[in-house]
């Protein structure tokens, strides 16, 4: 399919709320028929970055987090918000450290998605990290995180099972399951 240009029309943009991390906006515009309409957006003020740790014997590791959006617990790989604008390789590293102590000497980007287009500009990306080295977490003040090592496959099941259910872990997972 051809790409095309952009048949909305924005007549004005109003902010509705702004923190650290998100800005929801307002958008009076004219639709693709040609009709007055609106459009809500919540931007993204960082990139979600995902890593998935993978030693020589084929290991990876999930952290496990009470996520306060969903009121549920949620086993993921590591991952965090690397601000727009940074180079999201040294976020990816800061991320892997801060959850699970590793550090890695060797770095692939694996993916680049969007993550809920139609309402936000959310985008995410997935390294696989490697040659690792164990350390000590550095937990944020908002962490509680439980680690748990697994054999990769193991943790594929737990896609399949339901039991990993963050996007961008799924995605990053099955991608890696896939072409890895």
């Amino acid at each position: 399919m051809p790409e095309t240009k952009n048949p909305w029309k924005t007549l004005s943009v109003t902010d509705v709320y702004d923190n650290p991390w998100i800005r929801v906006t307002d958008h009076n515009v004219i639709n693709p028929s040609g009709n007055p309409g609106i459009y809500g957006k919540v931007h993204f003020k960082n990139l979600a970055c995902g890593i998935i740790p993978l030693d020589a014997d084929g290991n990876t590791w999930i952290v496990g987090q009470y996520r306060y959006t969903l009121d549920h617990y949620s086993w993921e790989i590591p991952m965090g918000g690397v601000p727009v604008g940074t180079d999201p390789l040294v976020g990816a590293q800061r991320e892997l450290k801060e959850e699970t102590g590793l550090t890695a000497a060797r770095w692939r980007r694996i993916l680049n998605v969007h993550l809920s287009n139609s309402i936000t500009d959310e985008a995410g990306i997935v390294y696989v990290a490697e040659d690792l080295t164990p350390g000590e977490p550095e937990f944020g003040e908002t962490e509680q995180i439980e680690i748990k090592q697994l054999p990769f496959d193991d943790v594929v099941r737990m896609v399949h099972d339901g039991k990993i259910t963050d996007a961008l872990s799924v995605i990053g997972i099955l991608k890696w399951a896939a072409t890895g």
